[in-house]
């Protein structure tokens, strides 16, 4: 990531409209900034959670509530709690996400 012309500045993420993206079942409400090529949000999966896609896009994700699992197309699945995060390059592994209990992303991508 080549971060470039960014001033500094804050987000109050309580004040970012959400928009909701539907899964194969659940919903996660995105709360987003754009920065230039970066984009930056704030993820709600709300509990069921399954994504309706694979996705090659790369991400680095922080855990900050509940639980996700993160499974790789290879079969892999990864569960993710509070504090971890995990990375990954744009056409890498293909992967998506799913939860029980909901779960409140960090993902810059």
């Amino acid at each position: 990531m080549d971060i470039r012309d960014l001033p500094f500045g804050t987000t109050n993420w309580t004040e970012v409209p959400a928009t909701e993206h539907p899964g194969t079942t659940g919903r996660a409400l995105w709360r987003t900034r754009q920065f230039g090529a970066i984009r930056v949000r704030m993820v709600e999966y709300s509990p069921g959670y399954l994504a309706d896609h694979w996705c090659s896009k790369g991400h680095i994700l922080l855990c900050l509530t509940g639980e996700l699992q993160t499974e790789l197309a290879d079969g892999r699945v990864f569960t993710l709690t509070p504090g971890m995060s995990y990375q990954v390059a744009d056409g890498a592994e293909p992967h998506r996400s799913r939860t029980t209990t909901g779960a409140t992303l960090f993902i810059v991508d």
